[in-house]
């Protein structure tokens, strides 16, 4: 195995992804600095629109050679950027779908001058028509009524019926509050539970899932858990710090996946390039 793979490079991406093959990754989750002024140790979150989007495209740029001929990327993003970006992906990729991930955030508080916002953008793109998605993988379990109203003989053996429904496009999924045992000291951290639904969809077993901002490391714990490599940069290193006792962490494997023979062994967090 390469010796980028199963490995977290504290390091800007801009620069590390050098490092990575052209044409050897499997699938792009990532979830990048939305601009809205957070405080991720550095400026990155801190930039002008122009600059944000200029610094959006170069690192796009530097990103999707590193994905296989029927490769595919997912982009966390907010409703403020997301038309521009998409535009950008749009001219490099054929773009799936546009995901609705509603954070179940309670109705209280937030804007008297618009509506609130509680929900984030995801973007996913193809680089062509063979790209690799496993529906069955993902699907929803129908419950014991759905079930039992459809017992007529018509639905007897129905394929849909046993295996589950199709996730659709709006995910509602609780965001991770502070007492959440899965949360991470880190302002956006996402839930393992959207990340692993791109994997096991989008990244065969046993193939590589890059994340160009690791933040928390959930990439890392999704892939890891649902039996695919990983790799990718995190820039700050209290968020370093914060990965490598992630992965260290005794393993929670996700429903379902396949566990690989080296999932158990924790994967080093490389503070300096190689």
């Amino acid at each position: 195995m390469s010796a980028w793979v199963d490995q977290v490079f504290c390091e800007d991406a801009l620069a590390g992804l050098a490092r990575i093959p052209d044409g050897s990754i499997d699938l792009i989750l990532t979830d990048p600095p939305y601009n809205l002024g957070k405080d991720y140790g550095n400026a990155s979150d801190q930039q002008s629109v122009e600059a944000y989007l200029a610094w959006t495209e170069q690192w796009i740029d530097a990103a999707l050679p590193k994905l296989k001929p029927n490769g595919s990327l997912y982009i966390f993003l907010t409703w403020r950027f997301a038309p521009e970006i998409f535009v950008m992906l749009k001219k490099r990729m054929t773009m799936m779908n546009e995901i609705i991930w509603d954070r179940r955030v309670p109705s209280m508080g937030g804007s008297v001058r618009s509506f609130s916002s509680v929900h984030d953008t995801i973007g996913f793109f193809v680089n062509r028509k063979d790209y690799y998605f496993d529906l069955d993988a993902v699907r929803i379990p129908y419950d014991a009524e759905t079930k039992k109203a459809r017992s007529r003989s018509i639905f007897v053996g129905a394929k849909w019926l046993e295996v589950g429904y199709n996730p659709k496009d709006v995910w509602s999924v609780s965001r991770l509050h502070r007492e959440h045992p899965e949360r991470a000291d880190h302002p956006t951290q996402k839930p393992v539970e959207i990340i692993a639904r791109m994997v096991k969809a989008s990244c065969p077993p046993g193939g590589v899932v890059l994340d160009p901002f690791m933040g928390s490391g959930t990439t890392a714990i999704a892939a890891r858990q649902t039996g695919r490599h990983f790799t990718g940069f995190e820039l700050n290193p209290a968020y370093c710090d914060i990965i490598r006792t992630r992965l260290a962490a005794p393993e929670v494997p996700v429903a379902g996946a396949k566990k690989r023979k080296s999932a158990a062994k924790s994967a080093p967090l490389n503070e300096e390039p190689a």
